[in-house]
């Protein structure tokens, strides 16, 4: 038998960082449009639903070839609404529209247009073949809180966040660590019902390149997109020449 495996992006109208970043225009199309795409893409994922508060961007989302089925409410969309509700409600009206929540639940932010498809399958294939309770995406960290990532007391001295007992006086002495991303997540739909967050369950991990983990969130990581998918362009234009 066949799994409901459901794709899921949120995005809410109220974007503060940058208004209107879902749907606004990245290298000639909206956002939203990479991640519905991408998501159309899978071989695993049979249905792709955009939870939005906003109408315009329903109405983007469906000429991309989404589902809007539900509208989110007001209480789940502000700045302070974590998404993790966000998610929960979703899965929630899919049970409601045909009586069974999913076999299994992916999120595919927006916010992260350079992901590639193989990076959504790889988290699926990861939770279907193992015990574990959701996937996230990570990159390797840039700096560590081990060796260059410090805290500073009332007085503003400065000390090293993780204390090891011993000096690291190069970085790759360090513990490795990682940044989490938002290329994708998948998890159990049962799970995301009855917990209260990621980290309550158990969590495996798809490292992914730094080059497809951008999150956009500012006017410069916009330009460094534009960048990427321009040079991405270019490369491939070359390739076939």
């Amino acid at each position: 038998m066949s799994l409901n495996i459901i794709g899921y992006i949120f995005a809410r109208g109220g974007s503060k960082g940058v208004p209107r970043k879902n749907i606004r225009s990245l290298a000639g199309k909206p956002l939203i449009a990479y991640a519905i795409e991408t998501a159309k893409q899978s071989r695993y994922i049979n249905r792709v639903i955009v939870s939005t508060d906003d109408s315009e961007i329903a109405g983007i989302a469906k000429v991309f070839g989404a589902d809007v089925p539900f509208l989110r409410p007001p209480e789940l969309a502000g700045d302070t609404a974590p998404e993790w509700l966000a998610w929960r409600h979703a899965i929630q009206e899919v049970q409601k529209e045909s009586g069974k929540i999913p076999d299994v639940f992916v999120s595919i932010p927006p916010t992260s247009p350079l992901r590639d498809v193989s990076d959504i399958d790889r988290c699926i294939s990861c939770l279907l073949e193992s015990d574990v309770d959701i996937v996230i995406t990570v990159k390797r960290s840039d700096r560590s809180p081990y060796f260059n990532m410090v805290t500073l007391d009332e007085k503003g001295y400065a000390k090293v966040v993780m204390q090891t007992g011993t000096t690291m006086s190069r970085r790759q002495n360090a513990p490795r660590v990682y940044d989490m991303t938002t290329v994708a997540y998948a998890a159990r739909p049962e799970f995301i019902l009855q917990a209260d967050g990621i980290f309550y369950g158990r969590v495996r991990a798809v490292e992914v390149p730094p080059e497809r983990a951008i999150d956009i969130d500012t006017e410069l990581d916009f330009r460094f997109a534009e960048f990427l998918i321009s040079d991405n362009k270019k490369c491939a234009a070359e390739d076939t020449e």
